[in-house]
C-alpha cells in the first residue's frame, strides 16, 4: 500500500489534482467515426485520425498543468464494453434491437461469453503503448473497467460456458492478473478500475431488486472485494491502481443514488488498492462519515461534476474538503471531478470550454488547499 506523505508536495499518482480519465470527443472525431460506420473511411484511416485527436488532447492536459494524462479514452465507443469485448472468450450481444440509430445502439450494447475466457493480444495495449510515447514528462494513466463490475454484467447477460461459479471468478482474476503485468510491461505504473456496481450496491432501490433475483448484496459486495483483491494482488510494487465508484454517467444521467455506508466497510477497510476516486458532487453520495473505514489509502474526492457546465465555487469546493478531512487525514485527501465527461462516445452534456474550466478549477483549488498545508 501506498502510505500518506506527511507535509511534502506529492510526487507520485494519485496526485493533488486528478482526472477520472474520459474526455469530450471532438467533432472531428465523432465525424469519423460515423465515416467509419458507413464504410467511407478504411480502419487504417480512422486509427489515424484517433492519433492526432489524441495527440491534441495530450498537449491541452500538458498545457494546464496536469502531472498524469489520459487519452481521453478517444479509442473507445463504450467506458467498459470496449475492454470486455477485447477479452477472449467474450462477443458483443444486443439486449434491446430498439428503433436504431446511434442513441439506441450504444444504449443497448452489452457482451456475453461464449468461451473459457482469457487475456491475450488486447487492443488496448497498443493504445497505451501510444499514450506513453505521447506522455513524454507526464504519468500515463490507463483506465479499465473493474473485475466486479465484468462479473456483474456476466451474472445478468447469462452464459453457457461456466456452470461452476468458483470456475469463472477464477479465470477473471486470471485474465486481470495477466492484464495488469501486460499494462506494466508496455510501461503503466498508474491504472484506474472502473466500477458501477459499489454505486449499484450503495442504491436501496437496486439492493431491494437484487435481492427479488435471489441474491444478497452483502455477499456481492463481499466476493467483489475478493475479486478485486485477487486480481492485484501480484501487481508490482512500483505501480498505483486506483478504484473508481459511479453511479452513472451516460450522456450525464445516473441511476443509482445512496450513500456509501452499505458497503462502507467491506470495500473501504478491505480493498487492497491504493486509492478510491468517489462521487461526491452532490447528495446522491451522501456524506463523508463512511469514509471511516478508510485505512492507509488515499480518497480523491470527486467535488467537481460533470453532468454539466455550471462551475462550482472554490469556497464551497474548500469547505467540503475540509469537512471530509474530519474524517479522513487532510493528507490523504486529493481532489478530480466525479467522473469522466464522457463514459461513451456522445458524451456529456456540457461543451470542451466548460469541461476545461472545470479541470481548471479542481488544478487551482487544489493547489490552494494544499500548498497552504505544505503537501
Amino acid at each position: 500500500m501506498l502510505n500518506p506523505v506527511i507535509g511534502t508536495k506529492r510526487n507520485k499518482p494519485p496526485f493533488r489534482y486528478d482526472i477520472v480519465g474520459s474526455f469530450l470527443r471532438p467533432d472531428d472525431l465523432k465525424d469519423a467515426r460515423l465515416q467509419y460506420e458507413q464504410g467511407e473511411i478504411t480502419a487504417d484511416q480512422l486509427a489515424v485520425i484517433e492519433y492526432e485527436e489524441i495527440a491534441q488532447l495530450v498537449e491541452k492536459q500538458k498545457a494546464l498543468g496536469l502531472q498524469v494524462i489520459t487519452d481521453g479514452e478517444f479509442h473507445r465507443s463504450w467506458w467498459h464494453l470496449d475492454f470486455f469485448l477485447g477479452i477472449q472468450g467474450t462477443q458483443k450481444i444486443y439486449l434491446n434491437q430498439g428503433t436504431g440509430g446511434q442513441d439506441s445502439k450504444t444504449r443497448t450494447e452489452s457482451f456475453q461469453i461464449v468461451d473459457k475466457i482469457s487475456f491475450a493480444n488486447h487492443p488496448m495495449l497498443a493504445h497505451f503503448h501510444e499514450l506513453q510515447q505521447l506522455s513524454g514528462d507526464r504519468i500515463a494513466k490507463m483506465t479499465i473497467p473493474s473485475p466486479a463490475l465484468f462479473h456483474f454484467v456476466e451474472h445478468y447477460n447469462g452464459n453457457d460456458v461456466y456452470s461452476d461459479q468458483e470456475e469463472l471468478f477464477t479465470d477473471i482474476i486470471a485474465v486481470y492478473q495477466q492484464a495488469i503485468q501486460a499494462f506494466y510491461d508496455a510501461g503503466c505504473r498508474y491504472l484506474q478500475l472502473d466500477d458501477t456496481t459499489w454505486g449499484t450496491l450503495c442504491s436501496g432501490r437496486h439492493r431491494v431488486h437484487l435481492r427479488s433475483r435471489g441474491l444478497d448484496p452483502d455477499q456481492l459486495a463481499e466476493d467483489y472485494v475478493r475479486l478485486i483483491n485477487e486480481s492485484i494482488a501480484h501487481r508490482p510494487e512500483d505501480m498505483t491502481i486506483a478504484l473508481h465508484v459511479c453511479r452513472g454517467n451516460l450522456r450525464s444521467t445516473w441511476f443509482a443514488a445512496g450513500g456509501y455506508e452499505p458497503i462502507a466497510e467491506t470495500l473501504f477497510a478491505h480493498a487492497q488498492v491504493d486509492a478510491f476516486f468517489l462521487e461526491y458532487d452532490n447528495e446522491r453520495s451522501g456524506g463523508f462519515e463512511p469514509l471511516r473505514f478508510v485505512k492507509d489509502q488515499f480518497v480523491v474526492l470527486g467535488l467537481v461534476t460533470t453532468k454539466h457546465g455550471g462551475l462550482e465555487s472554490k469556497e464551497m469546493l474548500k469547505a467540503r474538503i475540509a469537512e471530509a478531512a474530519q474524517v479522513v487525514d487532510l493528507n490523504q485527501l486529493c481532489l478530480s471531478t466525479q467522473c469522466g465527461f464522457a463514459s461513451t462516445e456522445e458524451g456529456n452534456m456540457l461543451t470542451e470550454e466548460e469541461q476545461w474550466d472545470k479541470i481548471r478549477l479542481v488544478i487551482e483549488t487544489a493547489n490552494e488547499v494544499w500548498t497552504q498545508n505544505g503537501s
